[in-house]
Formats: structure tokens, sequence, C-alpha cells
């Protein structure tokens, strides 16, 4: 299902056909090193963590992660989108693509899309995004669109702190 549409791309729900994708994001070295590894190693995985993230998140909140492909093609280039994290108050916006699709301006027109679909049709007034602290690209990007460093915070369950970014 189509969630949004930019001048280059679609934003859709994940679906199980989306498990080979997922499986390769969750594994590409920037996604383990700067988001964490989510133990996804095979189809399996891939269509249960659909299932018990992204599409548990469509049932439980309205939004969630999307993919996001290219209008020409349908090529998945990664994911971008809003998640409700028990360990924030706030909703967070978030993104990840894969190593070739990045530095092309997806994740920057997939996500400023995303934060005015969050406030436009959401009606979310304050939105947040979390960075590890060494992610100076997603950091630049974030600040690209809006968002604000706000500080460190640490979030519960983890013993290290992440940057949290946030609306005006």
């Amino acid at each position: 299902m189509k969630v949004l549409e930019t001048e280059r791309l679609i934003l859709r729900r994940l679906a199980d056909e989306d498990a080979g994708f997922i499986l390769e994001l969750l594994n590409d070295p920037g996604w383990l090193r700067f988001i964490g590894d989510k133990g996804v190693r095979t189809l399996d995985d891939a269509r249960g963590y659909i299932r018990n993230g992204p599409a548990a998140m469509y049932a439980r909140h309205g939004h969630g992660l999307y993919r996001v492909e290219l209008k020409d093609g349908a090529t998945p280039l990664g994911i971008c989108g809003l998640i409700k994290r028990d360990t924030l108050e706030d909703v967070d916006l978030g993104f990840a693509f894969l190593p070739q699709h990045r530095a092309l301006g997806y994740a920057r027109e997939a996500a400023a899309a995303m934060l005015a679909y969050a406030r436009n049709s959401l009606g979310l007034r304050r939105i947040v995004a979390i960075t590890s602290p060494d992610n100076a690209a997603s950091g630049r990007l974030l600040e690209h669109i809006g968002l604000h460093l706000e500080g460190l915070v640490r979030l519960a369950g983890s013993d290290s702190e992440v940057r949290l970014y946030a609306t005006p």
C-alpha cells in the first residue's frame, strides 16, 4: 500500500514479499554499525521482522517504517518512516538505505516527505530522531530537513547514549 510519493520515490508499507530486501538491509555493515544487529539471518527472520516490527506498528499506530523505492522500476533503496518507541515520548523519524543508494539525495527526499506527512497528515507537532554519536551523515541530513540537536540521551535498556534531534 502506497503511503507517499515524491518526485523520484514511492514509500509504501513493507510486506512479506520484501523479506529479501530486508535481509540485505539489516545485514549491511552500515546498519549493523549505526543501528545494531537485529539477529535477522534468514528470509524467515526477515518476514518475522516485518510482521513484528513495521506491520505491527501500522496496526497499532497507523504508521511505521516504509519501503522506499524508485518510481521508475520499483527498485528498493531503503526504508524511512515514523516509529513509536516505548523509550521515547515522541514519534521518531527513522531511515536507512543500502550503500549503493546513499549520497544520492534519496534519504533526504524521503525523510523530508515523511516529516511533512507527520505534520500535515498525522498532525504530529513534535518529531524526534536518534542517531549514534558517530553517525555524522545522518545528523547532517536531519539538520538539513529542519531538526535540531537537543543533546545526548540514554534509551531504556541501553548502555550507550544516542544523539537526540527534534523539530523546533
